[in-house]
Order: C-alpha cells, then structure tokens, then sequence
C-alpha cells in the first residue's frame, strides 16, 4: 500500500526513547521517530494502527483556481479544501503543470490549516510559453503525496 509508512532499521542513527533519530543507539526508526526495543507485537499493533491512518488519508480537494497576468508572468491563486488534522496529515502544497505534466510552479503549504477551511494561497511569477490557453493545478498532502486529480484552469 503505497500510503503506509516505511520502516527502517537505523542502528548508526538512533537513540532511546520516543525521539527524532539522532546518535548511536540501535532501534526501530518509524516516520522519523525512534522506538527501541519494539517487539514483533508492538510492531504489528502499530502497523495496525498505521493502516487505519492510512485509510483515512484523503486528497486536498481543489475548490476554485484562478489566474491573473501580473508583469512578465501570471498570480495563481488556489483554494484547498483538507481534512487537516495536524502536522500528522495536512495539505501540504499544490502546484502548476502544463497539459503534459510539465511542471511551470509549486506553492509549499509550511503548515497545517486545521481551523482555515478551506483555504487560498497565491504563487505569483509563473510563466508559461506564449501559446498557452490553459494550465492545471494539482495538489498535495502530507500523507498521501501528490493527487491523481487535476484541476483545468483556462487562460482567457
């Protein structure tokens, strides 16, 4: 499943106790957080626990997009709508693609928007080749990544 966490064994990178990975101690490194001494149970309820996060991850849904020409380039504004919880899960960023995928901007999203729903934020300098009539917004959380879903935005 590509939304569960990755689980690596870090002994050079480690420490005790429920920390970032940090030093020498040898240990289990979960999503950046260090647990030693977590047994094959421990483990399993926590994969457990894990997959029900994971089921419950959803996209950040593109609500409006607009574009205005602004100098040499174009102002994005994008409106989000996610189920944000916390730096655990949250709309993370969108960005601009041309119709083939390239990609022309990005908006980082530095934190989660729990009681702003939902939300606008702006990318102003994007450019794009002269004989563009249309752009697309795709966006992007914390869980799971960038979204199959693209949002048309015409030129006009």
């Amino acid at each position: 499943m590509k939304h569960l966490a990755i689980l690596l064994t870090r002994p050079h990178l480690t420490r005790p106790g429920l920390t970032r990975p940090h030093l020498t101690r040898p240990g289990l490194t979960l999503l950046g957080l260090t647990r030693p001494g977590l047994g094959l149970l421990g483990l399993t309820l926590l994969g457990l626990g894990l997959l029900g996060v994971a089921a419950r991850a959803d996209p950040a849904r593109i609500l409006a997009a607009e574009a205005t020409e602004a100098g040499t380039g174009w102002r994005v504004s994008v409106t989000l709508e996610h189920g944000d919880t916390g730096w655990e899960d949250y709309a993370d960023g969108w960005r601009v693609e041309r119709a083939d995928g390239t990609v022309i901007g990005t908006r980082i999203l530095a934190h989660p928007h729990v009681n702003e729903q939902p939300f606008t934020r702006s990318l102003s300098g994007v450019t794009l080749p002269e004989a563009t009539d249309q752009m697309f917004i795709r966006a992007r959380t914390s869980t799971t990544g960038w979204g199959d879903a693209r949002h048309p935005l015409p030129l006009n």
